[in-house]
């Protein structure tokens, strides 16, 4: 069964806007990516210049996470509210001084303290980015759309691990972080000059501006079931996602697997997830939302149960992980594909930034249970098992989808309202 969603921004733009305009999130995420990893980089090298031992960074390394579930709560609605386009672009002038501040810092304290700062416009920035993607993609290419621009995170983690050596050979560590604060206040000038607003944010935005922030319009039936729904999958998804690409370059040795071949291992869990995460988007253009979902989590789990069968050889464990540790994350990506058609504009990076924010507890849960499934001495069979407990999870929430859209449906309009909203795009999420 179809739905009638969100509004189509994209055709009253020009195709030149639109392209820029995606281009700019994509360059948005791609510093993000970076800034997320910069910190991880940087510890090696602090410690040889202060002589820290590296465990007093642990609060300095989990404040950006910190930061950045508080900024997706309390901050990305705001975009909801006032626009997208002016929330990125009074973030990225503090993300720019988070930066350089970062750079100044001598003590764990003030790293501490710069990484929150970091973290906070993060939180703010990144839903709303997602969320315009999604408005500014072409018709039935919302899913597609927001997949590639969001693949300039992990990209922007890669090239991290490319410049900073370099980097720190010539100019010392500070220049780990002066290299991203100068590409922000650059592309803070392009996006001023180039970024384009969704049409259809600013109306809606005047529509729902009397009716209360965005976070508590959330909160109220029956969007609740919706925000519920696509929060708690998130999270679990993200659960999942941590626990295996945390452990897999330890489970994988214990099985007899080279150093060398768990660390290619990891890389192929982000290439397989890009992959996956691209031919689940265009599966998702068409439609089928359900179907999509729920057949991707039937092959996650039956390939983490596999592992059990399967002799572990690298073509066999190889073929396993990039079924399972790839599709979950392709699909963690797709889930906020769908988020975006079950919720009008004015409440978007409202429900992003808070699913945003509840998988931040996933990604923290996630590594602590596979923490603990390793101390038992289990095996790697059976660590992989134990990941199929949260795949299952999420296959039975997936199955809620029908429903939930079902109760959240607004009632229907008048002709005299139809008329003077824009064309909506159908997505399925039936059957």
């Amino acid at each position: 069964m179809s739905a009638t969603l969100l509004p189509d921004a994209a055709p009253a733009l020009s195709a030149r806007a639109r392209w820029t305009s995606l281009i700019l999130c994509g360059a948005v995420m791609l510093l993000d990516g970076y800034d997320l990893t910069a910190m991880p980089l940087a510890v090696p090298h602090l410690v040889q210049a202060y002589g820290h031992a590296p465990e007093t960074f642990g609060l300095a390394l989990s404040a950006v996470l910190l930061g950045l579930g508080l900024g997706a709560v309390g901050l990305a609605p705001l975009g909801d509210r006032f626009g997208r386009r002016r929330v990125i672009l009074l973030v990225l002038p503090v993300l720019a001084l988070a930066t350089f501040g970062t750079a100044t810092g001598q003590s764990v304290e003030a790293f501490t303290a710069w990484r929150l700062l970091t973290g906070l416009a993060l939180g703010a920035c990144l839903p709303n980015v997602t969320a315009l993607s999604a408005e500014l993609a072409r018709p039935g290419r919302r899913a597609s759309t927001m997949t590639i621009v969001s693949m300039a995170i992990p990209l922007g983690a890669a090239g991290s691990g490319l410049v900073v050596s370099p980097l720190v050979a010539a100019f010392g560590w500070q220049a780990i972080f002066i290299l991203p604060g100068l590409v922000t206040l650059l592309l803070l000038g392009l996006l001023w000059l180039a970024l384009s607003e969704s049409p259809a944010v600013a109306g809606d935005v005047e529509e729902g501006a009397g009716s209360g922030a965005p976070l508590v319009q959330l909160l109220h039936r029956p969007i609740f079931y919706v925000t519920a729904l696509i929060c708690v999958l998130y999270g679990v998804n993200a659960a999942a996602l941590y626990y295996i690409n945390s452990w897999v370059p330890t489970v994988l040795p214990n099985a007899g697997f080279t150093l060398e071949t768990a660390a290619h291992a990891v890389s192929l869990l982000q290439f397989g997830g890009m992959v996956i995460g691209l031919l689940l988007a265009r599966m998702l253009d068409g439609g089928r939302v359900t179907v999509v979902l729920a057949t991707s989590y039937g092959a996650i789990g039956l390939a983490l149960l596999a592992f059990g069968l399967v002799p572990p050889t690298r073509l066999g464990w190889g073929i396993l992980l990039l079924i399972a540790g790839g599709g979950i994350s392709g699909v963690h990506v797709a889930i906020l594909a769908v988020a975006s058609g079950l919720v009008p504009p004015r409440l978007l990076s409202s429900l992003i930034g808070l699913a945003v924010a509840v998988a931040r507890i996933g990604a923290i849960g996630g590594p602590l249970l596979g923490a603990a499934v390793i101390e038992g001495d289990v095996g790697a069979a059976l660590f992989f098992a134990f990941a199929a407990l949260p795949v299952a999870l999420c296959l039975g929430l997936t199955m809620l989808l029908p429903v939930v859209r079902r109760a959240a449906r607004p009632a229907p309009q008048s002709s005299e309202s139809e008329k003077s909203r824009s064309p909506r795009q159908a997505v399925s999420v039936g059957r």
